[in-house]
């Protein structure tokens, strides 16, 4: 299998990378099919797993190699990369004010009140994951864009790992729409498709990501800055709050720890 993968094309390679966090998506949202009753505190655990894997991710995988790419440019390595890094999160905060969304775990009713009466659960927690996939998939088509211009701080290795790492943490998500769903009275059938659904986000955004970089070399450090940025807002904004908001700060405090050391060891060890 890997050897098939290393002979795709770079863009062939960021599209299967996708699939596959996709598929992962998918994975955890037919868990609807084994079970009705999904244990609160398991919820809690996987999706603090998955902050620690996007946090991890976030510094080896985006930030360190932006940092190594902008050496040797007009200004200090840091100036393109906290440039990059605020742009993501300002851009993510912006979607997020924008778009109406329910978080992970949340009850029926919004900061405002009671929700919209048009606006259904189900596209709320979609738009919620959804918003969780787009610098995901942009961080691994960056990766990848960053191998296929023979940038030396990038590998394919280390691109592997980060598309590893994000289809894990995928499953929750996955979860996190589903489970709330059926326990929601929609049938297990149309909660694993709008479980699924939310990943179709990742191959899209990954295919911009690695475009913009392949055909904009000067734009790496900026681009891999940018998916860090908006990935650690996801992180700040919906799944921390998500994991600890029904009593579990602490097992979601350690499965956090857990996440970002699986993370970690992956990608110094693979990249």
């Amino acid at each position: 299998m890997l050897d098939f993968f290393m002979e795709l094309g770079p863009l062939q390679q960021v599209i299967a990378a996708t699939i596959f966090t996709w598929g992962m998506t998918a994975l955890g949202a037919a868990l609807v099919f084994t079970t009705k009753k999904f244990s609160q505190k398991y919820l809690d655990f996987m999706l603090g797993f998955a902050g620690g894997v996007m946090i991890a991710a976030s510094f080896w995988s985006l930030l360190s190699p932006a940092l190594e790419m902008a050496e040797g440019s007009r200004y200090p390595a840091w100036v393109p990369v906290a440039i990059g890094f605020i742009l993501g999160g300002m851009f993510l905060f912006s979607v997020d004010k924008l778009l109406p969304h329910l978080h992970p775990n949340a009850p029926m009713k919004s900061a405002e009140g009671i929700l919209p009466k048009k606006r259904k659960r189900s596209t709320l927690l979609v738009f919620a994951i959804t918003l969780h996939n787009i610098p995901e998939g942009l961080a691994i088509g960056v990766s990848f864009g960053a191998v296929a211009i023979g940038s030396p701080s990038a590998s394919l290795a280390g691109a592997l790992a980060l598309a590893i790492g994000i289809g894990v943490q995928n499953i929750p998500e996955g979860v996190a729409v589903s489970m709330p769903l059926l326990r929601d009275g929609m049938s297990r059938r149309k909660s694993f498709m709008f479980g699924q659904f939310s990943g179709m986000v990742e191959p899209i955004s990954a295919v911009l990501g690695f475009l913009a970089v392949a055909y904009v070399e000067p734009l790496l450090p900026l681009a891999l800055a940018f998916a860090a940025g908006a990935m650690i807002f996801v992180v700040a904004e919906e799944v921390i709050p998500s994991s600890q908001e029904n009593g579990n700060q602490d097992l979601a405090v350690v499965s956090l720890m857990l996440g970002f050391t699986i993370m970690m060891i992956l990608d110094v060890a693979l990249g």
